[in-house]
């Protein structure tokens, strides 16, 4: 504010923080901020205990005069004798009151400096801390430009920086003792004796006490593992440490149930939720070696080995029979379908569900691509790909299950789509014909492999091949040819032929059906006009499309998954059409949207895709935000209107924002979709332009881009923790410690600027950008970034 610095002074002492440490809080005065005010605003320093009111809780005395209530009560209410007259305590604040004359005049602002230190100086110098304040900001913004380097949209970076930021405001610490629960806090009453034999009465083994990514620190103030799992990939961009500590953590054996079961939530810590914490591991491992130049085999290899328990679990768990077909419900899609799934059914029989089969697939595939790159380092993980690589043929067989000389299936050929279906035993079952996620989640179940992979582990495809030779009605039945070659000679493992994904992407991709102007919707809205319902034993079951929130009592009205858009499954379906797309190009191309004349390949449609999510957020031509539901306030008010909130989940017919709203939780996802195709998505709406015109753009990007955006401040090395590869990688790796290793992306090592260098850019950085737009402007397609995907052997992606 152009002051000096002032000789006045307020200190604050601050003990055994931590032992035998002393801080110094000093606070400086604040210039008035209304004309009529002549002096400066002195705080006033307020003291209390932090202990709480039981008087005012409990009707009990408190053992002391001064409790943690005591502020408001002293501003407030102005209870003068709330506060500690002698000035200590262990609870302080420091009271600026902005009150005299008009107060805080609109559109201006208030100011307070204060500094806590290990010096107990004269006074606080004003315009030194200005000047550190100035740079942190500089310092992040050269920090979160560097995240995603390559040229975008203003709007779109600043909605990845808000979604990110999000993400690391959403961290809290959690505690949950199972023994402290059930015996209750010492000093205060017991709790009833039948809490020790309700729920999570499994989980006595129980004792976190860590800080863990919330969905939203506000609403849902704990973890829940899938959504975990979604988590930790937008916070692998930023901080790969805590993404991986995360992960690592629920695998733990005082988080993992003995029996390999992960912990779901704190409601009912024994349900389940779809298995994504295998994928979610290796995803991260693969965007730390991508953004970091560097790999935890460590932790793969430690999680992964957790992980053999937890699907050994879910095989016995969830596949009774043996059948390879998977029931039960799946908390966090709970009223997706006509019946609770999580309870018997009212008509008897079992029913068979298609995404829980898929969702095992997936699991498996996940676990054989960890398998595979821990193999190139330890040959004896090769055993172990193989017997994922079987573990994947059969469940895949399993989606069209044979009993005797029948054969029934969760396939449905007129429809083109999967169904769940009710077995009665033997040859007879009934489908639901319900079109929703349910039979869009089998197409998560897909990888390729390079042949210099499969060449590399002889005794793995000695195995596969004698499988595709001895059981090849087993491997052609129902999943894509294991003979034939892609696209450089890639071999596809997957739920769906090519003809089942032609079907199946063809309802996907109709704006009719689940293709919303935001993304893909949980439920086709065919079921808005055509609910499906059954009645059994006199009582109607019905399900329809509800694009937002439940119209339903089931799971206490709080389950949305019969129409909204969740980017969590939409990012699912993003990364499986990159799959695909990696195995078929541009041989596969398919009408997006359905009825339009216009022919995409596969990375194109998954870009167009993302495109439509990143639409959730970014301005129209209105000049609004769909998430923002039309409200004039959050769109126009220049204090809201580039100020983002990431709901829980999307109307799909709006793009309004529902559900929890404090949250960024899984949402964050959206950071990662601005990285990979936020160079492309071009505002306020995305053209359908043909390939020639958009090679223009990219040619035209490439003659004016030179460097990333300048910046003022230098680059400063963050610390790693990181010291966990060892000599077992191929990447440049040490144990020499936290000097050595780079925390900004695309940096392979980190260095100081001298005076003649250009701040915020590096060699490294400025090639990393020219090679990923030189590559667009060829193919204008996604398929860029494929080296996250791909099972290759040994080589620096």
């Amino acid at each position: 504010m152009g002051m000096g610095p002032r000789e006045w002074k307020k200190t604050v002492t601050q003990k055994n923080w931590p032992i035998n440490c002393t801080r110094y809080v000093q606070l400086s005065p604040s210039p008035p901020t209304a004309d009529s005010a002549k002096e400066n605003v002195v705080p006033r320093s307020l003291f209390t205990e932090n202990e709480s009111n039981a008087k005012f809780l409990y009707g009990t005395d408190n053992e002391q005069p001064y409790v943690k209530d005591a502020f408001h009560r002293y501003i407030v209410d102005e209870e003068k004798e709330a506060i500690n007259p002698e000035c200590q305590g262990t609870k302080f604040a420091a009271w600026y009151a902005f009150d005299e004359g008009d107060g805080v005049p609109p559109g201006e602002c208030a100011v307070v400096r204060f500094r806590i230190s290990k010096r107990n100086d004269l006074y606080v110098d004003e315009e030194v801390l200005d000047n550190i304040i100035e740079k942190r900001v500089e310092e992040a913004d050269d920090f979160y430009y560097r995240i995603s380097p390559l040229p975008m949209a203003d709007d779109l970076r600043n909605i990845q920086r808000q979604a990110l930021s999000g993400m690391m405001w959403t961290k809290q610490h959690y505690q949950f003792i199972w023994d402290q629960w059930a015996e209750g806090d010492p000093g205060l009453p017991p709790p009833p004796s039948e809490r020790k034999a309700i729920r999570n009465q499994k989980w006595k083994h129980l004792h976190i006490d860590d800080v863990l990514s919330m969905p939203d620190s506000w609403e849902y103030p704990f973890f829940a593992a899938w959504d975990t799992a979604f988590h930790c990939i937008p916070l692998a961009m930023v901080d790969p440490e805590f993404s991986k500590k995360q992960l690592d953590l629920l695998t733990r054996e005082w988080y993992m149930h003995p029996n390999g079961q992960i912990p779901a939530y704190e409601w009912n810590f024994g349900d389940v939720n779809p298995p994504v914490h295998a994928w979610a591991v290796f995803r991260i491992f693969k965007i730390e070696r991508k953004m970091y130049g560097r790999q935890d085999l460590d932790f793969l290899e430690r999680v992964f080995q957790k992980l053999l328990m937890n699907f050994t679990w879910w095989v016995n768990r969830k596949d009774f029979d043996g059948k390879n077909i998977f029931e039960g419900g799946f908390l966090g899609l709970d009223n997706i379908g006509l019946f609770n799934r999580s309870e018997p059914l009212p008509t008897g029989g079992v029913l068979e569900q298609a995404d829980s089969t898929g969702w095992m697939a997936f699991y498996s595939l996940s676990m054989l691509n960890i398998a595979l790159e821990l193999a190139k380092h330890r040959r004896i993980y090769e055993d172990i790909a193989s017997k994922f690589f079987e573990h994947f043929i059969l469940i895949s067989d399993a989606m069209t299950f044979r009993v005797g000389n029948e054969q029934s299936s969760l396939w449905n050929e007129e429809d083109g789509f999967y169904y769940d279906a009710i077995s009665y035993g033997g040859p007879w079952s009934h489908q639901l014909p319900v079109r929703s996620l349910v039979g869009l989640i089998p197409l998560y179940a897909v990888l390729t492999l390079e042949p210099e992979l499969i060449n590399k582990f002889p005794d793995f495809k000695r195995r596969m091949n004698w499988f595709i030779d001895n059981k090849f009605d087993v491997a052609e039945r129902n999943i894509a040819s294991m003979k034939r070659r892609g696209k450089d000679d890639r071999r596809l493992l997957s739920l769906v032929s090519k003809e089942r994904l032609e079907k199946i992407l063809k309802r996907m991709l109709d704006e009719t059906e689940f293709l919303a102007d935001h993304g893909i919707r949980s439920m086709s809205k065919y079921h808005s006009k055509h609910p499906y319902s059954m009645e059994v034993n006199g009582q109607e079951f019905k399900v329809g499309y509800v694009p937002g929130d439940s119209d339903s009592g089931l799971f206490g009205g709080n389950s949305n998954w019969r129409g909204p858009i969740w980017l969590c499954v939409n990012f699912l379906l993003i990364e499986s059409l990159l799959r695909f797309h990696m195995f078929y190009g541009d041989s596969f191309r398919i009408e997006c949207p359905t009825g339009s004349g216009d022919y995409m390949n596969l990375g194109q449609v998954a870009e167009e895709i993302q495109h439509r999510l990143q639409h959730l957020f970014v301005r129209g031509d209105d000049d609004r935000r769909a998430v923002n539901g039309g409200n004039n306030i959050l769109d126009f008010d220049p204090h809201w209107k580039d100020y983002l909130w990431f709901h829980e989940f999307f109307d799909a017919d709006t793009g309004r924002g529902l559900g929890a709203s404090h949250q960024c939780g899984w949402t964050g996802l959206i950071a990662k979709m601005i990285h990979d195709t936020g160079i492309t998505c071009r505002l306020p709406h995305t053209p359908r332009t043909p390939v020639t015109a958009a090679s223009h753009y990219f040619d035209d990007i490439l003659s004016r881009f030179s460097k990333p955006r300048p910046s003022k401040s230098q680059m400063l090395r963050r610390s790693s923790t990181s010291r966990s590869i060892g000599q077992r990688s191929s990447f440049a790796s040490t144990q020499a410690g936290d000097e050595s290793v780079s925390m900004y992306p695309f940096e392979s090592s980190p260095r100081m600027l001298g005076e003649g260098d250009t701040p915020g850019v590096n060699e490294q950085t400025r090639n990393y950008v020219h090679e990923q737009v030189e590559f667009l402007a060829r193919r204008v397609s996604v398929g860029v970034y494929e080296d996250e995907f791909k099972a290759g052997a040994d080589e620096q992606e």
